[in-house]
């Protein structure tokens, strides 16, 4: 028996169609009171196909204390998508739908159903023992460009190596689906996520990736080796690929692209939908980014974290404070004790002051020494910075 499955899974086997002997990469995809799953389902058979088969387990999915509404909708994307796979049948890629209405209500969320459909995604790679087969995340209201599967398999096989990946991603900043407010916000909320990435990278931070749910791949014996996905109702993806990065050689795939939403939403504390909302709700012209000083007292720190090893070093005063929060010098002598080389030393370093840390860092910067900027300045800044940008003439 699988161990993983026997310890961790939620569910017992949920599909029991035969497995094909070729099946190679597997879209789990979450959905919650979604009126426009089929074009999501349409955006993954309009791809080309791999040389692989590749499965689409969807689950449908709502807490048992959801409204009549919520159930309803749900009713319908079963219905409608169930016909609208008979009429597309394919052999090589196949879909499935599993109905998840009753999760317990303390649970229920995006974290638990993409947990659900990635386990059953282990079952069915155990099957034929592809232990290395790749489970890929999508959402329900998100496209992707044709080639997507295609490239997909092909960077797993450029990268034999690689646990997971991140998927290079672009949200819709054009167009007649959504108000030009919408538009707007969306550019500006990608400029500034782009902009924290690369920020953290300019630092030297191991983790400097992006992490956004319908953009991710795992394969599943990495999967299985870090516990599975969490069931949090938010931010799920952040903590999932957390567990990730740290097993090394995690990378990004850009020749191809995933285009989530920019629609707004009230299901999550926050995220894009999230920022939609409150882009809208505050009506200004422009979103507010974190400083350049935040990043540069951070890189300051740590090109100097190896020297922690053996003495002490100098830390910039916003980032002395903060470390003075979360009991920096009483971890520090565990990690020292622990460590087994400088290198060693590193690892175990980062693997303490974590993505999570980092954040709340740049919060506390925020909050206590250097304000947010307009997300163009704070953009233009770090171009200049990195040599991306020529300085304008003045």
């Amino acid at each position: 028996m699988n161990y993983y499955l026997n310890r961790f899974s939620v569910r017992k086997q949920l599909l029991t169609t035969e497995v094909a002997l070729d099946l190679g990469i597997i879209i789990v995809i979450p959905c919650f009171n979604e009126p426009n799953l089929i074009s999501s389902l349409q955006s993954l058979v309009h791809c080309d196909l791999p040389s692989c088969a590749v499965e689409v387990i969807t689950v449908v999915n709502a807490s048992e204390s959801a409204n009549e509404a919520v159930l309803h909708q749900n009713k319908e994307s079963i219905i409608q998508a169930k016909k609208w796979c008979n009429e597309n049948q394919q052999n090589k890629i196949k879909f499935y739908f599993l109905e998840e209405n009753q999760l317990p209500a303390k649970e229920a969320g995006v974290g638990l159903a993409r947990k659900i459909g990635m386990d059953e995604a282990v079952r069915r790679f155990d099957a034929i023992n592809k232990h290395n087969g790749i489970i890929l995340c999508f959402d329900a209201d998100a496209k992707c460009d044709t080639n997507y599967l295609v490239e997909v398999e092909k960077h797993f096989i450029k990268h034999p190596t690689t646990p997971a990946c991140s998927i290079h991603f672009e949200h819709p900043v054009s167009g007649d689906e959504f108000s030009q407010e919408i538009y707007n916000g969306m550019l500006q909320y990608e400029l500034h996520l782009r902009v924290y990435k690369n920020g953290l990278k300019y630092c030297g931070l191991p983790y400097a990736f992006h992490t956004i749910g319908s953009s991710m791949a795992v394969r599943s014996i990495a999967y299985q080796k870090q516990n599975g996905m969490n069931k949090r109702k938010a931010g799920e993806d952040f903590y999932f690929l957390q567990k990730l990065i740290p097993l090394g050689n995690f990378t990004e795939l850009k020749t191809t692209k995933v285009i989530p939403s920019p629609r707004i939403s009230d299901r999550v504390p926050f995220g894009t939908g999230k920022a939609m909302q409150n882009w809208l709700n505050e009506d200004k012209e422009e979103l507010l980014s974190f400083h350049l000083n935040s990043y540069l007292d951070l890189k300051q720190f740590c090109d100097n974290v190896a020297d922690l090893y053996i003495h002490e070093i100098t830390i910039p005063k916003t980032v002395q404070e903060f470390l003075s929060t979360i009991d920096f010098e009483e971890n520090l002598l565990k990690i020292r004790k622990n460590s087994t080389s400088k290198n060693h030393f590193v690892k175990l370093f980062y693997n303490w002051f974590n993505a999570f840390k980092v954040l709340k860092y740049i919060h506390f910067t925020r909050d206590n020494y250097y304000p947010n900027v307009p997300i163009f300045k704070g953009a233009n800044e770090l171009l200049l910075l990195l040599g991306e940008q020529e300085q304008p003439n003045l």
